[in-house]
């Protein structure tokens, strides 16, 4: 009888460790059963996910998996946290943003978890001349302000300012960013007419008198929202951050000046070790580019739950999109979170969108407890290995635009543009064929759910890069079949025959129900073709009943005036089956045909 030690876990102490080579053994055997026949690495590749920017995911890792030394929270490279301590006094700062004049909405948020304000104002929010009597009532003291004013940059900034004054703010008290971003700025609208003199002149009067306060934003979210992948969305910022220390050192700051009064402001995803891994490699691209300048090298970040995530349709679905972006955002040390309202993507967001989001921080810090620990993922042979990777491409990409001459030289070249098309065109691809499912769209839709409506936001600024969604091409086809709803009272409709006994047609019946709902086809599954309603027909069942049943029940629907007849499963030679829909076709293809077939405009 074995005699356990006396902490009574060292259950496997007798046995030999397993190595690499014998798990790639066991899982080329198990590949091998599947008719893939792999040994060694090709069997581990075989089980790789193929990300973007040419990174992959393997399904093992191990400290065979080197990284650079990330270093230590609060030191150079920065890429386990820009302070010290992380997030640990107290959690990250809840930022809420508010494009509308409404003072209540801004003291409700203030009241109940929110630690700071974020104010769209100018272009895609509201006057300059409201930014009082939005903010009457607030600490400003106590609550950080961050501006949005695009080319109302000085303005508003002057506004903000003056209510210090009036309000007798001390000026080493007063927090926040006056949120100039002339680049930024021109990436959303296109427009290259930005003087620099002013941002410049609120830098200096930040770094001289308003210690808390920075004057601008290296603001991503506009090359995210273009489609940009997560490295590119780094070697843009990187870009951009250079061109501001270019501009504010040729204007009389000094280097740790220019430094300290930029903010980096970056897209959380529901992608979590992409999430985490891209805000650590942000830190630690920076401090390099801090190194070269001879500045210090910390980066101050805020990230934003990512827009182009967010659902249109069943957006309840945005809430925990946006849990899962908030944990990536606070694991991966942003000093501040943004958590966007569900129902962001169809306007102004109600009380209860704005309560759920600043409540989603607020759980995740007092009572998941994630600020407690510094760097969570650290040490992770994944994240250390994606973070490293990561890194690299936003590197690269940097490179390339610092080639072209700098940030403003390849917006204006379109270079930039097109390199996030590209980047869009290869992802919208996957979404086309469900290689990326949209929760709640293109997976398990709902098409008698009512429609969440909402007061209309202000119109963003527009004219430079496009604003992209994940939901994009299903919504178009979404809204053509309400649009048929409500000309003639009843949706599109397909019938799914059913073959077989449950068992055989369960899997493909439940298959073709959602891809055609995706598209705003309502399924049939009762009674016969005739009574049905509908003008095509798909085929569910198993391989061996289609073999046996499928051109008899295929000339029986054309018969009883079937336009077209699908099958559900792998393309075959079934006598008059005019097409096939299976898992990886192009389901936004398949549907758009379907719909002109049907005559729904």
């Amino acid at each position: 009888m074995t005699v356990l030690p006396d902490d009574g876990l060292s259950l496997a102490a007798e046995f030999p460790d397993a190595t690499h080579e014998q798990w790639q053994r066991l899982v080329a055997g198990v590949l091998r059963k599947s008719g893939k026949e792999v040994s060694d690495d090709a069997a581990e590749d075989a089980l790789s996910t193929t990300l973007e920017d040419g990174l992959r995911a393997r399904p093992l890792y191990s400290a065979l998996d080197s990284a650079p030394d990330p270093g230590l929270p609060g030191f150079a490279p920065f890429t386990r946290g820009g302070r010290a301590e992380g997030n640990t006094l107290g959690g990250w700062d809840v930022r809420q943003r508010h494009t509308a004049a409404d003072n209540g909405a801004v003291l409700a948020d203030l009241e109940n978890g929110v630690a700071s304000l974020w104010l769209a104002v100018g272009a895609g929010g509201f006057p300059v001349s409201s930014l009082g009597p939005v903010l009457d009532g607030v600490y400003l003291d106590l609550a950080p302000v961050v501006l949005e004013a695009g080319r109302e940059v000085e303005p508003a900034a002057r506004e903000l300012l003056r209510l210090y004054e009036e309000r007798g703010v001390a000026r080493d008290v007063a927090r926040g960013n006056l949120g100039a971003d002339p680049l930024g700025h021109e990436a959303r609208t296109g427009d290259d007419g930005f003087d620099f003199a002013p941002v410049a002149a609120l830098a200096r009067l930040c770094a001289d008198e308003y210690p808390g306060l920075r004057a601008l934003t290296v603001d991503a979210l506009p090359y995210h929202e273009a489609g940009g992948s997560a490295a590119q969305e780094l070697g843009a910022s990187m870009a951009t951050g250079v061109a501001y220390l270019r501009e504010l050192t040729g204007a009389g700051l000094s280097v740790e000046q220019a430094a300290a009064q930029l903010e980096f402001r970056y897209a959380a995803t529901a992608d979590q070790f992409l999430t985490i891994a891209k805000l650590r490699a942000a830190r630690r691209l920076w401090a390099r580019v801090a190194e070269v300048c001879g500045a210090p090298g910390g980066q101050v970040q805020h990230a934003v739950t990512s827009p182009v995530m967010m659902s249109r349709r069943d957006p309840w679905v945005n809430m925990l999109r946006a849990t899962v972006a908030t944990l990536a955002a606070g694991v991966g040390g942003a000093e501040s979170v943004t958590v966007l309202p569900f129902d962001h993507a169809l306007g102004l967001p109600d009380a209860f969108a704005r309560r759920i989001a600043r409540n989603t921080s607020t759980i995740l810090v007092e009572e998941s407890h994630l600020a407690r620990v510094i760097d969570p993922a650290g040490g992770s042979w994944y994240v250390e290995r994606l973070t490293d990777e990561l890194a690299h491409a936003g590197w690269e990409f940097f490179q390339r635009i610092e080639r072209e001459g700098g940030q403003a030289a390849a917006l204006r070249s379109g270079r930039v543009g097109e390199e996030l098309a590209a980047t869009w065109a290869a992802r919208s691809a996957k979404l086309a064929k469900r290689r990326e499912p949209v929760t709640g769209v293109s997976e398990f839709p709902h098409l008698a759910e009512r429609l969440v409506a909402r007061e209309p936001a202000p119109e963003p600024p527009s004219g430079g890069l496009p604003r992209v969604r994940r939901d994009e091409a299903y919504e178009n086809l979404r809204a053509r079949s309400d649009a048929h709803l409500a000309a003639t009272g009843t949706r599109p409709r397909i019938f799914l025959a059913a073959l077989g006994p449950a068992a055989a047609h369960t899997a493909r019946l439940t298959f073709a129900s959602n891809l055609f709902q995706a598209g705003g086809i309502e399924p049939v599954t009762d009674g016969t073709f005739e009574d049905s309603g509908a003008t095509e027909a798909c085929l569910c069942s198993s391989d061996a009943l289609y073999e046996e049943q499928a051109a008899e029940v295929t000339a029986s629907l054309k018969s009883a005036g079937a336009a077209q007849v699908f099958l559900a499963g792998r393309p075959g030679q079934y006598s008059g089956v005019d097409a096939y829909v299976f898992a990886g076709c192009d389901a936004v293809a398949v549907l758009s045909a379907t719909l002109d077939r049907m005559g729904v405009s």
